[in-house]
C-alpha cells in the first residue's frame, strides 16, 4: 500500500509501496506534492530501466545532459553515471570520481537555466559510507541573523563549475573550462510554494557580485558558517533501489565519502530543469 512518511523533522520524505514505473497520474500528484511539501522525495524499491528513469524524471520538468560529459552514458547522454572509473589506468584512486560532490552545494548555478531538481537510483552500495546529507535552505534562511538577511537581500553571487578552487574541473571538457560564470540571487522565492530562501552553494561559488574581493571572502565565509540550520539536515544511507529527489531551488546536499575504495558505490543521475 502507497504510503508516505516524514525522513526527519524538517525535509525529506520517505515514499513505500508504490512503483513509480506503473503508478496513477494521482498518486504521481501525492508524490509531486509531497515533494514540494519536504524538499527531497526518497521512493524505496525502485528497480527501473533506463527508459522508465528517465521518464520519471521527465515528469519533474526538463532533463538536460550534466556539462561533464566524461560520466554520461554513452547511448542516453541525459543519463549520469555516477561512481564509474574511480580507479585511474594505473590502478590509483581517480579523487575527482572518488569525492565528486563531498561538500555542501546546491547542483547547477554554473548553468544559465536554473536547475530544478536532481534525480539519483542506487544501484551498488557499498558495505559502509557513502551517505548523503541533505539540509533545509528555508530554515537555513530563516536562522540566519537579521543583519545578515538584511545584507544579503539584493546580493547575487557568480559561479562556475568547481568554483574558487575549481575542484573536479578536470572533469570538464576543455571549451567547457572557458565558460563564463552565471549569476544569481542570494536570496530567493521558490516559483511554487513562495516560500523564501537561501540560495548559496559554497563549492560553486566564484565570488560575491558588486563587492570588493575581500568583503566577498569575508561574506562568503560568514554564510558558511551559518547556512545549515540547527536541525535542517538529514543523513540518507542509501540502500539499492532507492530513488530520490531533491529540489535544487531550496535544499544543499553533499556526498560523505567515506566507503571502501574495492567496492562500488554507482548511481543513475538526470539533471532535471525548470520547463
Amino acid at each position: 500500500m502507497f504510503q508516505l512518511e516524514k525522513a526527519s523533522d524538517n525535509v525529506g520524505v520517505i515514499a513505500t509501496g508504490i512503483d513509480v514505473s506503473t503508478m496513477s497520474a494521482g498518486d504521481f500528484q501525492k508524490l509531486y506534492q509531497a515533494w514540494l511539501d519536504h524538499s527531497v522525495l526518497i521512493v524505496r524499491n525502485q528497480h527501473l530501466t533506463i527508459e522508465q528513469f528517465l521518464g520519471y524524471g521527465k515528469k519533474f520538468g526538463v532533463i538536460q545532459p550534466h556539462r561533464v560529459r566524461k560520466t554520461r552514458h554513452p547511448d542516453h547522454p541525459e543519463l549520469t553515471v555516477m561512481g564509474q572509473a574511480k580507479k585511474k589506468a594505473d590502478g590509483t584512486l581517480n579523487e575527482s570520481i572518488y569525492n565528486r560532490g563531498v561538500s555542501w552545494h546546491t547542483d547547477g548555478p554554473w548553468d544559465d537555466r536554473l536547475c530544478k531538481a536532481t534525480q539519483l537510483l542506487g544501484l551498488e552500495i557499498p558495505s559502509y559510507g557513502g551517505d548523503t546529507l541533505f539540509a533545509n535552505m528555508y530554515l537555513g534562511y530563516e536562522a540566519l541573523p537579521q543583519h545578515l538577511k538584511s545584507r544579503i537581500e539584493t546580493l547575487k553571487a557568480q559561479y562556475v563549475y568547481g568554483g574558487r578552487k575549481k575542484i573536479g574541473f578536470d572533469l570538464l571538457e576543455p571549451e567547457d573550462q572557458l565558460r563564463l560564470p552565471t549569476e544569481y540571487s542570494l536570496v530567493r522565492i521558490h516559483p511554487e510554494t513562495k516560500r523564501k530562501s537561501l540560495y548559496f552553494n559554497p563549492f560553486h561559488i566564484l565570488k560575491i557580485a558588486d563587492i570588493s574581493e575581500a568583503d566577498s571572502d569575508s561574506l562568503i565565509d560568514e554564510l558558511t558558517a551559518n547556512m545549515i540550520a540547527t536541525n535542517s539536515d538529514y543523513r540518507h544511507k542509501w540502500q539499492v533501489g532507492d530513488l530520490i529527489t531533491w529540489d535544487n531551488r531550496c535544499t544543499l546536499h553533499s556526498a560523505t565519502g567515506g566507503y571502501p575504495t574495492n567496492e562500488n558505490r554507482i548511481h543513475w543521475r538526470c539533471t532535471i530543469m525548470e520547463q
